[in-house]
């Protein structure tokens, strides 16, 4: 009978030579596999070695002190292809000194490379970056001084009279991944983990070119025992396994807990145990953005304020099941785990596949999406990938942004210490911000102001003082909160002179409420042309 072969992490580390492209598997701390990536990082501390790595992942996997982040030292990884690092530290200040060759690729389209590298193709090709800094253009998604001499590593290519991006194919060497259970032959299931992620695509796509499939997981079982259903990577696929010595530590669920059976489907919990968001500036400019919601429509949430506070608002109104909550992770339905616990939920109607949830996003479209602000410039375009030297990467928005049928970015005004009182129906402003986010030109090309307005995309933008929408013409201001003074709290902190639109409103008083539910009554379904 066909036996797994069973290692050690310290030999599992050994397995990774010096100039491999290391391609591990996971979101956030969910999925990572801990116990080798410490024992990557000893090998480099102590002897030098693994060296000169190519670090390639879709999504950011760290919780701000492990995941990959075990693998950010000057020397170890020569060059790192991924999407984001705002909960990496480590990564991002690496990106910032330009210590490291640092790519930035929209995280679905990095999840959809390996599919297109396991059946044998050379790369992918999509109009997903067209625009933005991705596209070789603009940055060529090159995230330091150290990148931009260096090759690109997409192109711009035309097929029927059509411009793509054309995603270029990374050969992996070594694929890390992680499960609940194996048996003895190996084959391995992801039961308990609260995504499903894109693991079968990118061992394919290792083995495509001959690379190497290293499985951690936490516990052994006998041949036969699993439901072939539950078989998430045969184990003809996987080279070796690594059963953690110390799950508690290297094997928890997500960070902020070892397990907790209702964020991987197996129970529901009460929905009055789901607590509600405290009142305050984040919660208020979610409450005001869950206006645009209608009865039957798709959401996606971005990380930041959509994340963490959507949601929490929707169940606290009641209305979470008249409308379906999605996140890039590819959860359906539930209420959002925030924070460094992205991506996750607690009583979930559907979880598919990390690379599947893309296709959706890439192709039909979510009806609305929200996603954070950093910048808002002139001409329309966002930048939220980049604040100065801090390179936090695109991760899901460019994928999801770019197709979405109507997008409501949600941010304060301005950054850096403001302070706020709500109070009486109105909104004082104790302190302003240091930061200007209104800015005459975005400091990156996250979203592309002129392409959305000339695809006639529906977009909003809204802060806790005012909102904005694009129009043909340009940003228009089309509300503004009570208690603010036009002149000198919204168009004299800006950079640029917006649109004041002739039926200038004040916002709803009832967003003010801060007790209890503020009475949100969905829109009705609109109808889709």
């Amino acid at each position: 009978m066909l036996k797994a072969n069973f290692i050690s992490a310290k030999e599992a580390a050994s397995r990774v030579k010096d100039g491999s492209t290391i391609c591990p598997v996971a979101m956030t701390l969910v999925s990572a596999s801990e116990s080798i990536l410490k024992e990557l990082e000893t090998s480099f501390v102590k002897t030098g070695h693994p060296s000169g790595l190519t670090l390639l992942h879709s999504c950011g996997q760290s919780d701000r002190k492990d995941g990959i982040q075990h693998l950010a030292h000057e020397g170890m990884v020569k060059r790192i292809i991924g999407s984001h690092w705002g909960l990496q530290p480590r990564w991002m200040e690496m990106i910032a000194k330009s210590q490291v060759e640092a790519y930035c690729l929209p995280q679905g389209q990095i999840a959809q490379l390996y599919r297109s590298m396991a059946c044998g193709l050379p790369g992918k090709m999509s109009k997903v970056g067209l625009g933005t800094f991705i596209d070789p253009r603009v940055e060529g998604g090159k995230m330091n001084e150290r990148t931009k001499p260096l090759p690109d590593i997409v192109d711009i290519i035309s097929y029927n009279n059509q411009e793509y991006m054309f995603y270029k194919e990374v050969p992996i060497d070594v694929c890390l991944i992680r499960g609940t259970l194996c048996d003895e032959m190996g084959n391995l299931t992801t039961t308990e983990e609260a995504m499903k992620l894109e693991v079968l695509p990118a061992v394919l796509a290792a083995k495509r070119y001959g690379g190497r499939v290293i499985a951690q997981v936490k516990q052994v079982v006998q041949t036969g025992s699993i439901n072939p259903k539950d078989v998430t990577v045969p184990g003809v696929f996987i080279d070796d396994v690594v059963v953690c010595e110390n799950p508690m530590e290297d094997h928890r669920q997500t960070s902020s807990w070892y397990f907790d059976p209702s964020y991987c489907g197996q129970v529901r919990v009460p929905q009055g145990n789901i607590q509600p968001a405290p009142f305050n500036e984040r919660k208020f400019i979610a409450r005001r953005g869950t206006l645009e919601l209608y009865h039957g429509a798709v959401v996606n949430l971005g990380t930041g304020i959509p994340n963490d506070m959507v949601g929490k608002i929707c169940n606290e109104e009641g209305v979470s099941d008249d409308i379906m909550i999605t996140v890039e992770s590819g959860i359906y339905g539930g209420v959002q785990a925030g924070g460094i616990d992205f991506g996750i939920g607690q009583n979930l109607y559907a979880m598919i596949g990390h690379h599947e949830q893309m296709d959706y996003y890439n192709g039909a479209g979510v009806d609305i999406t929200y996603m954070g602000l950093g910048e808002l410039g002139e001409d329309g375009s966002v930048n939220s990938t980049k604040m100065g030297s801090r390179c936090t990467g695109a991760g899901g928005f460019i994928d999801i942004t770019q197709n979405a049928k109507k997008i409501v970015f949600l941010g304060t005004f301005t950054a850096g210490g403001a302070k706020y009182e709500f109070a009486d129906g109105k909104l004082t402003i104790l302190q302003e911000g240091k930061i200007c986010k209104m800015v005459k030109r975005v400091a990156q090309l996250s979203f592309n102001g002129p392409m959305a307005r000339e695809k006639g995309q529906e977009v909003l933008i809204v802060t806790e003082r005012a909102v904005f929408r694009l129009c043909k013409e340009g940003v228009e201001l089309i509300e503004i909160a009570p208690g603010i003074n036009l002149q000198t709290q919204v168009l004299d902190q800006m950079d640029f002179q917006p649109i004041v639109s002739p039926k200038l409103k004040l916002m709803d008083k009832k967003l003010f409420i801060q007790d209890g539910a503020f009475g949100l009554e969905l829109k009705e379904k609109l109808e889709r042309k």
